[in-house]
């Protein structure tokens, strides 16, 4: 059993890299993946940890990509998390998120709820802020009563305190993964609600720039739906991926390696996508 969708407490997750290989090893993991969003900074500690674990480990980023419609993030496998290239197109992002995040506080202290970005700062386990870390300000000063509703009412898109970001186009990001000897992957396909024909043809264009993987295994999926990923992923020759995108504390119900409990990824998927990132 493998889990490649995984955050830690440098993006917005509440463990650290070492607790989620120990975490892993306790749930009898073979293989894992670090995936924080738009940095690499946990990666050596988490492959550190793995290898003393005996658990096989492979660097990741989720990147947020720019589409028209939906929502896009495409992680990346086996990145160089040395490489200067790729840490200067992070340091892009994650520069475009802290003036998303100015605009956020902006948004809601017009709309009568005065948060700091101190009180923000310090719901997150690192320099990375992102809107969970919002949602956890509004729940304890009495907004709202959980996540769920903090995104609803205010930071979901359309909602008073949303603010977009400055992001790279897909094709860009896959190119850009693939020259640092990575393997660029859709992560949950569904976000970008797109029917199965279009998911299709947008897989088939991106495989052009560069895509590789498809994450078929998710715990949001329905098994129809995992099904008709595996046979998109099929057609094309891209290689299933998958993971819990396990959040520590901030996700209770969800399980490392098992998702809300019935995911169970091979060990032979992890083996394909290694290989992918020695071409």
């Amino acid at each position: 059993m493998i889990d490649l969708h995984m955050h830690s407490s440098f993006s917005d997750g509440t463990m650290t890299p070492e607790e989620l290989v120990a975490l892993g090893a306790e749930a009898k993991l073979e293989a894992m993946a670090l995936t924080d969003h738009d940095n690499m900074a946990g990666v050596p500690r988490f492959l550190e940890a793995a290898a003393k674990a005996g658990i096989r480990a492979i660097s990741g980023v989720e990147v947020s990509a720019d589409v028209e419609k939906g929502a896009l993030h495409i992680i990346g496998y086996g990145v160089n998390h040395e490489s200067r290239q790729f840490n200067e197109a992070l340091e892009w992002i994650l520069q475009s998120r802290d003036h998303r995040n100015k605009e956020i506080l902006s948004n809601l202290a017009r709309a009568g709820i005065p948060i700091t970005m101190e009180e923000v700062r310090s719901y997150a386990g690192s320099e990375v802020v992102g809107r969970p870390h919002f949602a956890e300000a509004l729940i304890r000063r009495g907004y709202v009563r959980n996540k769920r509703e903090a995104f609803s009412r205010f930071l979901s898109r359309g909602r008073v305190g949303y603010a977009d970001r400055k992001r790279y186009p897909a094709e860009a990001i896959c190119e850009l993964i693939r020259a640092v000897g990575g393997v660029p992957s859709i992560a949950h396909p569904f976000t970008l609600e797109l029917d199965n024909d279009g998911l299709f043809d947008f897989c088939a264009y991106l495989k052009d720039c560069g895509l590789v993987g498809l994450e078929c295994f998710y715990p949001e999926h329905t098994p129809s739906m995992q099904r008709e990923y595996l046979n998109i992923a099929d057609e094309l020759g891209l290689i299933p991926t998958g993971g819990s995108d396990f959040h520590g504390a901030a996700t209770p119900d969800l399980k490392l390696g098992r998702g809300f409990g019935r995911m169970n990824i091979g060990y032979e998927y992890f083996d394909r996508l290694v290989a992918a990132t020695l071409h």
